[in-house]
This record gives C-alpha cells, structure tokens and sequence, in this order.
C-alpha cells in the first residue's frame, strides 16, 4: 500500500511538472500584456472620456448661467442652450466610448482565442468595472452574468458570485479518479490477482457543504450524491465466472486483450470537513467565509446500492477482433458502504476509499474493494 502512494504522489508531482512546462511554453506565444491589464487601461479611457466630457459641460452651464446673470440671454434661451449642450456632450461621449468598447469587445474575443494572459485583478484596479474572465468561464461586461463550467454555476455579477460562494453552505461538483484494487484476506497488494495500474476506479457527482459554526470556518459537513465506478483487470489471462453462488478468477481459452470487470454504484457520502481557509473582510468592514481557498481535510464514509455489473472481454481468433460484454450480478453484493478521507489544498486532494463489505456475497474468502487517487470539489 506504501509503494502505491508513493507511486501516486510520483505521477501527481509528474503532472503538475507537464501542465506547468507546457503553461509556460504556451506563455510564450501570448500576448505580453495581460488581459486584466488591457481591460485595465480601457477602463480608464472611458473613465476619462466621462469625466473630461462631463467637465466640459459644466464649464459651459457655467458660462451659460453668468450670461443668463448679466442679462446677455433669458432664462428660456439659457434652458435652450444648456439641453442643446448636454445632448452634445452625451453624442460625444457614446461615440467615444462605442470606439473604446470595441477595443474591449476586440480583448475579450483575442481572450477566447487564447491570444492573451489572464491575471487576477481587483475590483477597485479594474477602474470599478467588474470584467472577469477565467479559464473556465464566459462573462458579459459589467459583471451581468458569468457561467462558470467547472462548477457548473451561473452567477448574476462579482456581487451575487462572491455573496453565493460565502453562503453558511454551498454546492460543489466532484469529480475523482484513480487506482483501484481488491484487498484479499491474508493477502497483500504487491501479490494481486489485478492490475495495479490498468485498475481504476471514477467518481462524479453533487456535493453540499455545510459550515457547522456560525462564526467559525473550520468545520463543515460535507454530503450528497455520487456515481462510482469501480473497474478491474485481472492478471495472468483471467476473467470472473459464477460456480454457483461464488465467483472465481478462471483461465482463459484464448488470449485476451483486454479483460475488465466493472461496478457501478449510486452512494451517497458524508464527511466532516475540516477547512483552514482564513475568513475574509470586504470593503465595506463586513466578515465573510469561503471554503476551498486552503489547506481542507475530509473524514468520513458512504453507502449506497450497487447499479449494475458488467465484464468486457476483447480477443482475436482468426484474424477477427472480438468483443463480449456480459452482464449479470456474478454474485456482487447488492449494498455498499465504507468509509473514506481526503486532504489537499484548495479544490484538489488526495482521496482514498475503503468498502468495509466485501464485493462478493459469498466467497469463502473476503476481498474488500480499495481505490487511491485525486478528487476535484468545483466550487
């Protein structure tokens, strides 16, 4: 089991090292300023065309109003020539800001394309426009709406994302996949009947995560629902058959090139969560809490029922490829429970998985399912 998280840690430290060398690679062919930069200095154009413009025109207001006092013009003429000089001065600044609104229509699309960086700006550096564009999202400008694909979320501006996301709970979407095995009694890991790397194990599904105190963030409760999938592969050649209320590894006549057994469960998993995310204060003064900006760590378990069973089994006999599926319960118990704990930073964690039932109803020998890999909370 030691030698199987180490050999994870290996390719998680192997993964982050190609994502981060291809970042930089693909860093090079973009754009030397960054988007929030750009959308910066646009900002701040428009800022100075309102403000120049709106100068402009109470200099003239003024202007009007002392030769309204000096009797150079009446009172109506004076009304007149001010509404004439404040329609021109809004003709003024819609057609300067229209330019500098392409200009911005012209970044965000050069954004879409990959043609320019994203960094991370606050509200008040963005000259108080709310422009925020992620990897994962696509915003309209003001801040109206954004769609957050990772956490499948819609959110109504920076105000309604950062008021939704300090809620006391809040939803996430999980996704999980790594190694999976069969723990034999007596027997250990290194000596499997499976394939330590060709075996794994997926997980998707809708999480809530409650904060238990009111005015502290450590504690969370963490549930809702989930689909498993746990696959296997066994060694030597072999598949699964029935012998009456048993199932066995067996030999098999002819060569397979693939030999996979798969469950697939609906669990519903719970966890005390403890998350170190410091709580946070806005401009205004007001304390608020996040979750999944720090260190967490999640302890608990989960049950549910098994949703059907499937082996695949590919192989060549005369030049001609073969493929059967079989289906059928092979005798897998119906119900699952067991119990889990992960821990990480941010919205990625090293998870682990036990079934303290055993997979088989009535084998002579117990063989309790056990996977290891990285879990994803999309917040």
């Amino acid at each position: 089991m030691q030698k199987i998280i180490i050999y994870t840690f290996v390719m998680l430290l192997t993964l982050i090292g190609k994502l981060s060398a291809q970042e930089t690679s693909n860093s090079e062919d973009l754009i030397k300023t960054t988007f929030e930069k750009r959308a910066k200095e646009i900002s701040k154009r428009i800022d100075f065309i309102i403000k120049n413009e709106k100068s402009a025109l109470k200099k003239q207001v003024f202007l009007i109003d002392k030769d309204e006092q000096d009797g150079v013009i009446t009172k109506v003429e004076a009304l007149d020539m001010k509404q004439r000089a404040a329609d021109e001065t809004a003709l003024r600044i819609e057609k300067k800001v229209e330019e500098e609104q392409s200009k911005l229509n012209k970044l965000i699309q050069d954004k879409v394309d990959g043609l320019v960086e994203y960094d991370s700006l606050s509200e008040n550096e963005r000259g108080g426009h709310s422009i925020i564009l992620g990897s994962s999202s696509r915003d309209s400008i003001g801040g109206i709406t954004e769609y957050n694909i990772g956490s499948f979320k819609i959110y109504s501006g920076e105000k309604d994302k950062m008021e939704r996301r300090s809620k006391r709970t809040t939803s996430q979407f999980v996704f999980a996949g790594g190694l999976n095995n069969l723990i034999t009694k007596g027997e250990n890991l290194e000596n499997s009947d499976y394939r330590v790397w060709g075996s794994h194990f997926y997980e998707w599904g809708m999480t809530y995560n409650s904060r238990i105190l009111k005015n502290n963030n450590l504690l969370h409760a963490k549930y809702g629902l989930s689909v498993m999938y746990n696959n296997l592969r066994p060694t030597d050649n072999r598949y699964f058959a029935k012998n009456g209320n048993q199932t066995e590894l067996q030999t098999g006549t002819v060569n397979y090139n693939e030999s996979r057994f798969r469950n697939v469960y609906l669990v519903a998993p719970v966890h005390l969560e403890f998350d170190f995310t410091s709580k946070k204060t806005n401009k205004e003064g007001e304390t608020y809490f996040r979750t999944h900006d720090s260190f967490r760590l999640g302890i608990g378990g989960y049950g549910g029922f098994r949703v059907k069973s499937k082996q695949i089994l590919k192989y060549e006999i005369d030049g001609n490829n073969h493929k059967d599926k079989q289906k059928g319960d092979f005798n897998v118990s119906d119900f699952i429970y067991g119990v889990s704990a992960y821990v990480g930073y941010g919205q990625t964690s090293l998870y682990m998985k036990y079934d303290i039932n055993p997979m088989f109803k009535n084998n002579a020998i117990d063989q309790n399912n056990v996977s290891l890999g990285i879990r994803f909370d999309f917040n």
